[in-house]
């Protein structure tokens, strides 16, 4: 038997602590094992946003282990190999990203940073709602190109309210 496709996804935001964070968490809960997610910022912060730790807990989702990192750690030829990307946060989605290992499709789901407005409910929802449709997605049967319209897609769609 074949083992089923692992897809790995780093989720990028400037801090790398909040967004990000919550993204992370929730790829790898509902991703149930189809998906492996990691969390990385241009210029992080150095520690997870009190807010996002307190929201993730409310839901029931485990903090163990998270922590504020460099976006660093995943480039250069000894990196993990990347299959997707999603930049969560403006800023990072215009700056210029490292090299990632296996050419990994990049998208992006903007969401105001709850860092700065208070607002992790939202925050939250809405990742939440994108992960939820991007694990329902075929991803292993799925071109590169097929895959990164897919996900494209999924930020589209919450942007026209349907």
């Amino acid at each position: 038997m074949l083992a089923a496709m692992i897809s790995n996804v780093l989720v990028l935001c400037t801090g790398n602590s909040a967004r990000s964070i919550l993204g992370e968490v929730l790829i790898n809960e509902l991703g149930a094992g189809a998906f492996k997610a990691f969390s990385a910022g241009s210029h992080p912060v150095g520690r997870v946003n009190p807010g996002a730790i307190e929201k993730l807990q409310a839901e029931g989702h485990s903090v163990d282990g998270l922590s504020s990192k460099s976006w660093d750690q995943f480039s250069g030829a000894d990196a993990l190999s990347i299959d997707i990307v999603i930049t969560v946060c403006d800023n990072a989605a215009g700056e210029s990203c490292p090299l990632w290992n296996g050419a990994p499709v990049t998208v992006h789901w903007g969401i105001p940073d709850p860092a700065a407005d208070g607002d992790f409910d939202s925050a939250y929802s809405r990742l939440r709602a994108r992960v939820e449709a991007m694990v329902a997605l075929p991803v292993a049967a799925m071109t590169t190109a097929e895959r990164g319209a897919a996900l494209g897609r999924i930020h589209e769609k919450e942007l026209r309210g349907s």
